[in-house]
């Protein structure tokens, strides 16, 4: 099962952001924990004021009074007492009757369970007047304030974040360009577009080795491509003198000794040969000329598909009539936009195969006219049946499946194949119905 595809500009915003997160949420937690131990350090100092407050002061003047108001802004309550004598205490201090649980004491500060709640307590003593004091707090009145600005630091951070985010999108957007822009222009590329890539600009130094590789080799398969055209149009211009020459000459014997039937036997098996390498030139000239072609510069006019078939079907009369084939016509009156001699050829190439793989006194379909905005052109022949192995490699190069008598060059379907291609339709192969071959061609 093949990965899906992971965008890079995506992984970087992604990544950009797991490190801010991490980086803010670290911030945040170390901002509440200093936030937490000052408010306990302040708490705890007025906790400790109170306690001398109430250890030196006379609480029958305005002492007391100012001792009552910082109790009841922080929620502090007190108790005075002198050995078992109480002799004063908040309005609210009820921990004796609660049966406190005392926990984490530190020196004269503790923490305190009493009344499903927890306190922060302090007590003190002063062994040369015997008073104790015993202040306490609710530990949630310690965080009331804080909470708020713990919530107030957390939207503004996710507000960071967001703000980031955009940022950061915004930004690694526009350093992809270079990238978006080589990536363009290497997918807008077709088979006769071998130009070389120009690097992106500004120039980013981490594309420079694979657009430079790129382009060399881009050089390399233009120059690969213009050898092979060269050597092809070269060797097929050169071998067609000397088999012009041969087949003259044979045609010379065959006259001189007609009389000797054994010796025009195989001088007629020398002609075949001949006439078969003869066509494997104009093929591979066929097939140099349609290579380096563009699809825009093909000159094009209507023709009627009707009169192509007819037209291909009398130049192939005498091989359908040396196998007494059956021709079946299902036409639609249609014309087609194309290069007539092209077509004409990739058309008698499909007639031409059918007609030499179909057997004496079999049957050849044609099919041809409008589908779904195009034309269509069918072909379809009576066989034995065409294993899937061979189906797929119909259409390369000099590719013949083995165990045939059929003579051939192995050119005609991949002519076709680029013929089509030239004209931007479609051929497909398939298994006919009737146990050959079905062609489906696909113009517009």
């Amino acid at each position: 099962m093949t990965q899906q595809a992971v965008s890079l500009q995506s992984k970087l915003i992604k990544t950009s952001m797991l490190s801010s997160v991490i980086a803010g949420l670290v911030a945040f937690i170390l901002l509440i924990a200093h936030s937490v131990y000052q408010t306990m350090q302040v708490q705890d100092e007025i906790m400790d004021e109170i306690a001398d407050m109430l250890m030196i002061s006379d609480l029958s003047s305005s002492s007391g009074s100012q001792i009552d108001e910082l109790s009841d802004e922080f929620d502090i309550q007190y108790q005075l007492s002198n050995q078992n004598m109480r002799l004063t205490q908040s309005a609210q201090f009820d921990l004796n009757t609660q049966n406190p649980s005392v926990f984490a004491q530190q020196d004269a500060y503790s923490f305190i369970w009493s009344g499903h709640k927890l306190l922060r307590s302090y007590h003190v003593f002063d062994h040369e007047t015997q008073l104790r004091v015993q202040v306490i707090q609710p530990l949630e009145i310690r965080f009331k304030d804080l909470k708020h600005s713990v919530l107030s630091y957390l939207l503004i951070l996710l507000g960071l974040w967001f703000v980031q985010w955009l940022i950061s999108h915004f930004l690694i957007k526009k350093q992809f360009k270079p990238i978006q822009q080589l990536s363009k222009d290497i997918a807008e590329k077709g088979v006769n577009d071998l130009n070389l890539i120009d690097q992106p600009k500004p120039e980013l130094k981490e594309l420079q080795p694979m657009v430079n590789q790129l382009n060399q080799m881009l050089t390399r398969l233009d120059q690969a491509l213009v050898a092979e055209q060269r050597f092809t149009a070269d060797a097929s211009h050169e071998l067609r003198s000397p088999l012009s020459a041969i087949q003259l000459r044979l045609q010379l014997l065959q006259r001189k000794y007609a009389e000797m039937p054994e010796l025009k036997m195989q001088l007629q098996l020398i002609q075949n040969d001949v006439n078969r390498g003869t066509q494997v030139l104009e093929n591979l000239l066929l097939l140099a000329r349609l290579d380096p072609m563009d699809e825009a510069q093909l000159p094009r006019t209507w023709v009627s598909v009707e009169a192509l078939t007819q037209d291909i079907l009398k130049a192939l009369e005498p091989f359908i009539n040396e196998k007494q084939i059956h021709i079946h016509i299902d036409r639609e009156a249609s014309d087609i936009y194309v290069n007539t001699e092209l077509i004409f050829i990739c058309m008698r190439n499909l007639i031409d195969n059918a007609i030499r793989y179909t057997p004496v006194l079999g049957h050849i379909y044609i099919r041809f006219g409008h589908l779904n905005n195009h034309i269509f052109y069918e072909i379809e022949n009576d066989g034995s049946g065409i294993p899937q192995d061979v189906l797929d490699r119909l259409g390369e190069r000099f590719y013949r499946a083995l165990g045939t008598q059929t003579q051939g060059s192995g050119l005609g379907l991949s002519i076709c194949k680029k013929i089509i291609a030239l004209h931007q339709g479609q051929i497909e192969f398939s298994s006919s119905e009737y146990g050959g071959l079905n062609v489906c061609v696909y113009l517009r």
